[in-house]
């Protein structure tokens, strides 16, 4: 079962399991997933797509559902800084609710359960890059915690059933993650600056720029997750990539390469934003043998070419 299946991140580990033979069951509500995203596996002898709020009760009568699960892999959650403000309540429920609900499922299905967690678990952080030993700088009650801090109880909950429970669990903290199939309207920087450079309008780049981000390639991603899966560790294992740049040099990459004539502007930082984001993949490394290898470049390019379709 891939939770959040029709999303971003999710449908693109959907099509990495399907790959190598496993019989996959998303379950999606579409807040934020889309059914394009999955499209193309409509008519796959291996695939079902189930439309559901996993914060309530999974429907009991569904065939895929009643049938036990090998493994159970939760990354339903809107995650975008738009839905910070738009979808809070939905974003604590699935961190919690739905959560806990998984985590009873997987115990009785002695299932193996990977948690995506995030780089936000490290808020804003005071140390760089971030090892997983850091136990983070989260302001609590501000505008970004419905996110940081589901995403902590998320693994505070897992690492619950675990010890009490024995379950195999495997936590992976996901940062900056970019490519097909991100919604264009989501806030994030990438699809932001692609869509305005596409469209010829000014790059809106906040605060000064300065600030930094590590953008991991979702092929990278995946791959990486894919492979903590494999490997019985439970984590937190970090996973993205060190290619560390500011947001200015981010949006001047993305108007050269989009050829675009869009000029780089600049509009008030949000609350709370972190300085910078680079993840410590030592453990990725040495427990996963895990090696991030799409350029940047590269990666940025197939992002645009897939927007540039659908502009």
């Amino acid at each position: 079962m891939v939770t959040g299946g029709a999303g971003f991140v999710p449908s693109h580990l959907v099509d990495a399991l399907l790959a190598r033979g496993a019989t996959v069951v998303a379950v999606d509500n579409f807040i934020t997933g889309s059914k394009e995203n999955v499209a193309h596996l409509a008519e796959h002898p291996r695939f079902t797509l189930i439309e559901a709020d996993i914060s309530e009760p999974l429907p009991s009568h569904t065939e895929a559902l009643a049938k036990r699960f090998d493994a159970i892999m939760h990354f339903a959650s809107p995650a975008s800084p738009t839905d910070f403000a738009q979808l809070p309540l939905e974003i604590l429920r699935v961190g919690s609710v739905a959560t806990l609900q998984l985590l009873d499922r997987a115990h009785a299905d002695r299932a193996r359960f990977i948690m995506a967690s995030t780089s936000e678990a490290y808020g804003d952080p005071l140390v760089h890059p971030q090892p997983e030993t850091y136990w983070g700088n989260v302001n609590p009650v501000g505008v970004r915690s419905v996110y940081d801090e589901a995403k902590r109880f998320s693994e505070a909950a897992t690492m619950a059933y675990h010890r009490f429970h024995g379950l195999d669990v495997g936590i992976v903290r996901i940062f900056n993650t970019y490519g097909p199939r991100m919604r264009p309207d989501d806030g994030r920087a990438i699809p932001t600056f692609v869509s305005q450079a596409l469209r010829g309008e000014p790059i809106t780049v906040h605060g000064t720029g300065e600030q930094t981000r590590s953008i991991c390639y979702v092929d990278d991603l995946v791959r990486g997750i894919v492979a903590l899966l494999d490997s019985g560790e439970t984590g937190p294992i970090n996973c993205g990539t060190e290619h560390e740049m500011t947001m200015r040099e981010l949006a001047e990459t993305i108007v050269r390469l989009s050829g675009s004539s869009s000029q780089v502007t600049f509009v008030p930082r949000g609350a709370d934003d972190p300085e910078k984001r680079r993840p410590d993949l030592t453990l990725a490394r040495t427990l996963l043998g895990y090696e991030p290898t799409v350029d940047p470049e590269d990666g940025l390019r197939r992002t645009i070419e897939y927007f540039a379709t659908r502009a």
